[in-house]
């Protein structure tokens, strides 16, 4: 079969696809959702909702929650910061 052969349809489309194909970088992820938020954290889902969960703001769309990344990023600073003071006073 020649290049006449093929019809514009068939090649626009040859070409949409080839396009597609390209690999592009994946834009960076400014949120994530609890399941993803757990295993970043390195816990189970339970665990996050839990212990984590109810200490971050979270963006709610119909069924759909998002944690941002910044906010996962100042609840672990926190919780660092928490752990390295002295309970007692003592240093």
């Amino acid at each position: 079969m020649s290049a006449c052969d093929h019809t514009s349809s068939e090649i626009r489309d040859s070409v949409v696809n080839s396009s597609a194909k390209a690999t592009r970088p994946a834009p960076p992820s400014l949120a994530v959702t609890p399941e993803e938020a757990a295993a970043a954290l390195g816990m189970s889902r339970d665990s996050f909702d839990r212990h984590v969960r109810d200490d971050l703001q979270l963006v709610r769309r119909g069924r759909l929650v998002l944690i941002p990344l910044k906010e996962l990023e100042r609840w672990l600073e926190r919780s660092a910061a928490m752990t390295l003071e002295p309970r007692d006073g003592t240093g």
